[in-house]
């Protein structure tokens, strides 16, 4: 049976976070001061993405809540203890210059669009309802997508199994019905692959590797993947 839907990761995929955390957290200490152990803003940056990448794991594998990593990476980062109020107002106004920072991909309403109206459309994070449904709100394409699932309400990650098969639930749709389109060869595309969708691995950095995987390097690829151009050849040679 043909693909009739396409399921979204979105950060990394169709919105730039890693530009918008590097970009947010900058101006953030621009505001706030450097914390001690970080001779320049750029190292202190780097130090944020570490730590980000530590507390995110730990909330992935339910060893944390949403507000618990989000207390936790600001304890680590400013290395000093602190109340919950303290550590939520301080990520609160780190937040808010995060999102001033906020960006789609160039072509990302671009695939969207060509996509329209042939493939139905869905997200699946491994972030917060409330945070990701704001997220494409302000980017002006929540519209987008029939459904919204998210990690932190679902009880469990990609790339278990569960999370894309709720997902396919949401939709009404058996999973060789869609496809799982994402920045992550592991999370995303293998964990898709594994639980019985079309995995696809969005690799922007053009790493290569992973003949298993199918891999696109821009979003402009993925309209003639799902019709089948034959220009794209084998997996291994997208992008």
């Amino acid at each position: 049976m043909a693909i009739r839907a396409v399921l979204w990761d979105i950060d990394d995929t169709i919105f730039d976070h890693t530009a918008a955390a590097a970009t947010g957290m900058a101006r953030h200490l621009a505001a706030e001061g450097l914390p001690p152990g970080h001779a320049t803003a750029e190292a202190a940056v780097e130090a944020w993405q570490g730590v980000s990448q530590r507390h995110w794991a730990r909330f992935s594998a339910g060893e944390t809540d949403w507000q618990g990593q989000r207390r936790g990476r600001a304890r680590e980062f400013l290395g000093r203890a602190m109340d919950d109020d303290e550590a939520d107002a301080w990520f609160d106004r780190h937040v808010s210059h995060y999102e001033s920072a906020w960006a789609l991909f160039p072509d990302a309403v671009p695939a969207l669009d060509a996509l329209a109206g042939t493939y139905r459309h869905a997200v699946l994070s491994n972030s917060a309802l409330e945070s990701q449904h704001q997220k494409l709100t302000v980017l002006g394409v929540r519209d987008r997508f029939e459904s919204l699932l998210c990690a932190a309400e679902l009880g469990v990650s990609k790339p278990a199994a569960g999370a894309f098969l709720a997902s396919c639930e949401a939709l009404g749709l058996d999973t060789h019905e869609v496809l799982y389109v994402g920045d992550d060869p592991d999370i995303d595309a293998a964990g898709a692959t594994a639980a019985g969708l079309t995995g696809v691995w969005l690799d922007r950095r053009g790493l290569g590797g992973r003949p298993e995987l199918t891999r696109i390097t821009g979003l402009d690829q993925l309209p003639g993947l799902l019709a089948g151009d034959t220009r794209f050849g084998a997996s291994d040679t997208f992008g």
